[in-house]
């Protein structure tokens, strides 16, 4: 959708924001969508009036609680899981410098090395299964 070019107080502007990108962000719009379904945000509008806060509480919350997308796995990348995938109890260093390459491009992490297997199996390994596991 384009940039809305009108007046911001009128009622076109508002549907238009509120159509503008319906898609959740985050745990905010999960909550803006549960108070609308209930009607608890037209008795917030109500008692409180239109300028409550709403918006700017959504906001935040989807700032601290985004809903993260992962990235597409690359050909190259998905190969490197099928030779592993049902193989791996322990790991290498290397193994995990390579698993951990994956794992912060897909998920747009930051994750270090550890010396725990069973941490790194439990969290990164299993969370790469599953982005596998979508694509068989």
């Amino acid at each position: 959708m384009t940039e809305f070019k009108g007046d911001k107080r009128t009622k076109e502007y508002k549907e238009w924001k509120k159509n503008y990108d319906k898609e959740s962000k985050g745990i905010g719009d999960v909550v803006e969508k549960f108070t609308e379904a209930t009607g608890i945000k037209k008795v917030v509008k109500f008692i409180a009036g239109d300028d409550c806060g709403c918006d700017e509480r959504k906001e935040k919350l989807n700032y601290l609680f985004p809903h993260y997308k992962p990235n597409c796995l690359t050909e190259e990348e998905f190969d490197y899981l099928s030779e592993r995938i049902g193989k791996l109890n322990t790991i290498t260093v290397d193994e995990q410098k390579a698993l951990l390459k994956i794992y912060n491009r897909v998920f747009n992490d930051k994750r270090e090395l550890t010396s725990c297997n069973s941490c790194f199996l439990n969290g990164v390994w299993k969370k790469l299964e599953r982005i596998y596991n979508e694509y068989i």
